[in-house]
């Protein structure tokens, strides 16, 4: 149950003498933050009439304007719409050493539908399973969520709208909006309740603020501000003097029957030059059309091609893009992450690249670096990466929840065929910059990397997001098989099977 937070009335004079002192160790808290390795996120939600833009500018008047930023969420626009629901709150994250003050949230789209109708308690309930999903997992990955609701009686908040539209100086500020929200007080209040019961959670806990006085709302708000921060650097510097770096060594798998899969995969197909030319334009045309079907529904297609080192991930790219319109497609290619990135969840910038209705992102590696390259070169502790397979399989499950057609590859090539590709590449002028010395090194744990690839498949082939494994010793069969597959995935989930 939240929290509740007394708020006496304040003195005018009691205030001003408290002000100063407050000013001073927010300032000290954003020195502090600067360098700490999460960012704050303040949360402020509540009823109509309780203040919550007054309580905004007050914080930002104390607070050093380079480094906080607020953030707003009106009526979702045609591109926010036309993505899962989540994607414009990813994009508005805070990155690590700054804070967010969020005048509008992941909660403010459920009020405002509930505001125009009672909503379904399914459709409710699954929104809010979501949000909490999402809260988590910026909480695991060490950000500090602050969530205060400004609480007004159904009196006062008459008595509130009455007196700012009764002074000429304010009456703008109340909208007929505004009294609508007032004479829906008993039902929003109950659906106020389901939704702080639901989300209240140890990590991201609510603080309802009563909001009765403005002088006491503003400075227990700030108030709070500082001993969660205070709480959290602690928790999170002693959480990282106990973390161990995850080592990359070949542990044994955690199901078994990925690796399995993963071994069985025959590599010795053939498929001549003429017998690919003969079928490769069938399925090139065939893959065009579905592609623009797709469109037609104004369904999405997210393409994610995954596989060892040298595997012929960019050259099937280039052959599967030459059937889509080059204005409906984008190709992101996944490197090492800039300083923007680092300072944000691992998930955040594959977020950004989520594409608009109709339209297609071919990922040239993606979010799986987290439960591969991530795991075995020690970049996340061992409690990150496997984490990660649930955070994937949530991050894909809203993905075609959207309407989004995930089509996932995994291309594998035996170890010696890669040797020969590497050779060849340092033997051949134009594609020498294709290899270096970390492809050496990942070289030497290949079977490390065997049993981190058997878990992905193992615990990340959904139904919705299901994996397909191309043999890819014959460039030009995995090349073929890669426009077949893609051709009936798309097709399938089109016909609704």
């Amino acid at each position: 149950m939240a929290r509740k937070i007394a708020t006496p009335r304040i003195p005018k004079k009691e205030y001003e003498a408290r002000v100063p002192r407050l000013r001073e160790r927010l300032i000290q808290l954003q020195v502090e933050l600067k360098a700490a390795p999460f960012p704050v996120l303040l949360v402020v939600a509540g009823v109509e009439g309780a203040g919550r833009g007054e309580l905004i500018n007050t914080l930002n008047g104390w607070l050093d304007p380079r480094g906080v930023e607020t953030v707003a969420f009106h009526t979702p626009t045609d591109e926010e719409r036309e993505r899962p629901f989540m994607w414009r709150f990813w994009r508005s994250l805070s990155p690590r050493g700054r804070m967010g003050i969020f005048a509008g949230s992941w909660y403010t789209e459920t009020l405002r539908e509930e505001i125009h109708g009672a909503k379904n308690l399914t459709q409710l309930d699954h929104e809010l399973h979501r949000i909490r999903r999402f809260e988590q997992l910026l909480a695991d990955d060490g950000a500090l969520i602050l969530k205060v609701w400004l609480h007004l009686s159904k009196t006062a908040q008459h008595k509130r709208l009455h007196a700012l539209a009764s002074d000429e100086r304010t009456a703008w500020r109340v909208k007929p909006d505004d009294w609508h929200h007032h004479r829906l007080y008993d039902r929003l209040g109950q659906t106020a309740r389901r939704i702080l019961d639901a989300t209240h959670r140890p990590a991201t806990p609510w603080l309802i603020v009563g909001a009765d006085d403005e002088r006491s709302r503003d400075l227990a708000v700030g108030q709070l501000l500082l001993t969660r921060f205070r709480e959290h650097a602690r928790k999170i510097k002693k959480a990282q003097s106990q973390k161990a770096k995850a080592q990359g060594t070949a542990a044994a798998p955690l199901r078994a029957a990925g690796l399995r899969r993963l071994l069985a995969l025959p590599l010795d197909q053939q498929l001549s030059a003429a017998d690919y030319e003969e079928k490769r334009d069938k399925w090139l045309g065939r893959l065009n059309h579905a592609v623009r079907a797709a469109s037609a529904q104004h369904r999405s297609i997210v393409f994610v091609f995954e596989g060892w080192d040298a595997a012929g991930k960019g050259g099937a790219i280039r052959r599967l893009s030459s059937a889509i319109d080059a204005r409906d497609y984008r190709v992101i290619p996944i490197a090492k992450p800039n300083d923007e990135e680092k300072a944000h969840h691992y998930l955040w910038r594959f977020w950004r690249h989520v594409p608009r209705a109709g339209m297609v992102t071919i990922y040239d590696r993606s979010w799986y670096g987290r439960v591969l390259v991530e795991r075995l070169e020690g970049f996340c502790s061992e409690a990150e990466w496997k984490r990660a397979f649930t955070e994937i399989n949530d991050f894909e499950a809203q993905l075609t929840e959207r309407g989004i057609i995930v089509v996932k590859f995994w291309m594998h090539i035996s170890k010696d065929e890669q040797l020969r590709r590497f050779r060849e590449r340092e033997d051949t002028a134009y594609k020498r910059h294709k290899i270096d010395h970390e492809d050496w090194r990942n070289r030497r744990k290949w079977h490390a990397y065997e049993v981190a690839v058997g878990d992905m498949l193992a615990l990340t082939d959904t139904t919705f997001a299901p994996w397909h494994l191309i043999p890819a010793n014959n460039k030009r069969h995995a090349r073929l098989q890669i426009l077949k597959t893609a051709c009936k995935q798309i097709e399938t989930a089109l016909e609704g099977k």
